[in-house]
């Protein structure tokens, strides 16, 4: 069974899709996602693409930024909202929308965009219409910051990686019915985009991935 379907079977249970999550990254989903908010700044705008149940444009509006966080799957935008009614926070917003209406957005219209685990959920025509959009809605200057799985290059991290995985998929799927699938060469994919890409992290098997990457002329 493909990590791809088992994330799509996960989304099916939005309730138990937090730690489903937290077994697929091991424990590391809260590291990656506070490295991206880390780069957010009181007053931007932020447009947060697949944002589940909204962990990380909770943590961004947290930072006192204005953040618009869209998902297709409407049960786990109510979790996403429930959660920023606990904190009180009043400049969220969750809406029902998928990426193939990014261009109702604005160009132009946001400082930073972000996607956790969103990218490997796309397919490749899905994705790279998806970036292209977002260099489209990014003011100039504007930052990607993205945090998601990656197909290491390294042949030997590629075999240990997919050998290590198998339990946690089987572990994920278990608890939370759901699973992404790996991005290949997706640093090269954003630049084709146009962006310029800033900061790059790899975790010690490659297989996961944050981004920095600043809108320059595509």
């Amino acid at each position: 069974m493909s990590t791809y379907i088992l994330m799509k079977i996960l989304e099916s249970a939005p309730h138990r899709y937090d730690k489903g999550i937290d077994i697929l990254t091991c424990g590391k989903v809260d590291t990656y996602y506070a490295w991206l908010a880390s780069h957010i700044v009181e007053g931007q705008h932020i447009l947060d693409i697949g944002c589940g149940t909204g962990k990380l444009s909770v943590k961004a509006a947290q930072k006192g930024a204005a953040v618009k966080g869209i998902d297709v799957n409407p049960e786990m935008l109510e979790i996403a909202q429930r959660k920023a009614e606990e904190l009180h926070l009043k400049n969220v917003k969750f809406v029902e929308m998928g990426v193939a209406e990014l261009e109702t957005e604005e160009s132009e219209s946001y400082d930073v965009v972000m996607s956790g685990l969103c990218f490997s959920e796309l397919t490749e025509d899905e994705l790279l219409y998806t970036l292209r959009e977002v260099h489209r809605v990014l003011r100039p200057d504007g930052l990607l910051l993205v945090a998601d799985e990656v197909t290491p290059e390294n042949g030997l991290k590629k075999v240990i990686s997919w050998i290590l995985r198998v339990p946690l998929v089987i572990i994920t799927y278990i608890v939370a019915q759901t699973t992404t699938r790996a991005v290949r060469d997706l640093p090269e994919k954003i630049k084709d985009a146009g962006f310029v890409i800033e900061s790059v992290r790899l975790n010690r098997m490659e297989n996961f991935m944050v981004l920095r990457g600043k809108r320059g002329i595509a």
